[in-house]
């Protein structure tokens, strides 16, 4: 019982409240309610902040979260190799990727691994802005650029190459810009990280630097809108070789101002605390690696 009831606490936090994860798990909300408060009883602590609008980690609940998923990880894993053979990998995983890459390349590569192991389930979420890997529960995040969390465990994939670019018409319609600076006078697309807005973009490096302040008529949250409005002829985006590279290859974009080459970006494999990962969770990173590396 103590384990089924970790494991719904971790759908709590998943789901992000108790009647969703009682309507997922089956459960009336009174049962949720009970049923978490045993858990707090048993620990002595109070595992999680809950106002009428929300529901929040305590650190005691943090802490759990973290180790539990880890226990129950290895559990299902024990579980599968006795039921179905140690050879056969089985069970869910969850993972989150930038929109664009997750629709194309992490998509592609996620068909392939269920077609070799039909008894793992995958859920994939797509997000461009920050992700809280612990408290929403993912196994594996893909995130560019720098790590803030220290306590998370990090897998580099490598260094990506970020393009400046723009469909054929686009160029017909308002010319082409010969240095970073003439960017200025074009319709760029920005991209919207959370809070912040990707819209001050960087050219070379060292005393060859050059900074651009970029604006336009579209601003969106998702790299594969923004990069269907850049194909559609709508202005110029920068956005990395992994988004661009087809459309480049088939002649829908056109690469601009290669010479400046805008400094490249770090791509990570973030993966939960803990000393030990299910191995169809290592089968599937490694998987995730390979296909991003041969493709740089």
């Amino acid at each position: 019982m103590l384990l089924n009831n970790i494991a719904l606490f971790l759908k709590i936090i998943e789901k992000g409240s108790l009647v969703a994860a009682g309507r997922e798990a089956g459960l009336s909300p009174t049962t949720v309610s009970e049923r978490l408060a045993a858990l707090e009883a048993h620990f002595g602590v109070v595992l999680l902040n809950r106002t009428t609008r929300a529901i929040s980690l305590t650190d005691e609940g943090r802490i759990l979260a973290i180790g539990s998923k880890q226990v129950l990880g290895e559990v299902e894993d024990l579980e599968s190799r006795i039921r179905l053979g140690a050879q056969t990998l089985s069970g869910p995983i969850r993972l989150s990727a930038p929109s664009d890459i997750g629709r194309t390349v992490i998509s592609d590569e996620i068909n392939l691994f269920l077609s070799e192991h039909p008894a793992i389930s995958v859920e994939l979420q797509l997000f461009d802005g920050y992700v809280d890997v612990v408290g929403q529960g993912y196994d594996i995040s893909l995130r560019f650029g720098a790590i803030t969390d220290s306590s998370l465990r990090v897998r580099s994939i490598g260094l990506i190459r970020r393009i400046v670019c723009a469909s054929p018409a686009y160029l017909q319609k308002r010319g082409t810009p010969k240095n970073p600076a003439d960017l200025k006078e074009h319709n760029c697309l920005v991209m919207r990280f959370g809070a912040n807005l990707d819209n001050v973009w960087q050219f070379g490096t060292g005393a060859q630097q050059q900074i651009v302040t970029v604006r336009g008529d579209r601003v969106a949250n998702d790299g594969a809108l923004v990069r269907h409005w850049c194909e559609s002829g709508h202005g110029i985006m920068l956005k990395s070789e992994l988004d661009t590279g087809p459309a480049i290859r088939s002649g829908h974009l056109l690469e601009l101002l290669p010479e400046y080459a805008a400094p490249p970006v770090p791509l990570q494999m973030l993966f939960p605390p803990g000393r030990a990962q299910p191995s169809r969770v290592r089968a599937l990173a490694d998987r995730l690696a390979l296909r991003i590396q041969s493709l740089q």
